[in-house]
């Protein structure tokens, strides 16, 4: 089982490899500072803003419900 963090961390990275993107790519594109970026995939953010999370999948040309749309946030994959 993932916490939602682990799970916002898992997700990016995944979305950044199928984009063949970098994280400074996604900060220039999302809005979301590069060094918030890094936290968010280091996991060293506890408690991450619904709204950082609009702003990332902004960055990736999606809507959130979109990137949210994952078995990554499947309520039975995370331990909430």
């Amino acid at each position: 089982m993932n916490n939602v963090n682990h799970a916002l961390a898992m997700r990016i990275k995944e979305l950044l490899e199928k984009n063949n993107m970098t994280r400074y790519k996604l900060a220039m594109e999302s809005g979301v500072s590069h060094s918030t970026l890094k936290n968010i995939i280091h996991e060293t953010v506890t408690d991450n803003l619904l709204s950082t999370t609009i702003l990332i999948a902004s960055g990736f040309g999606m809507t959130v419900s979109k990137f949210l749309d994952s078995p990554l946030f499947d309520e039975q994959n995370l331990n909430i």
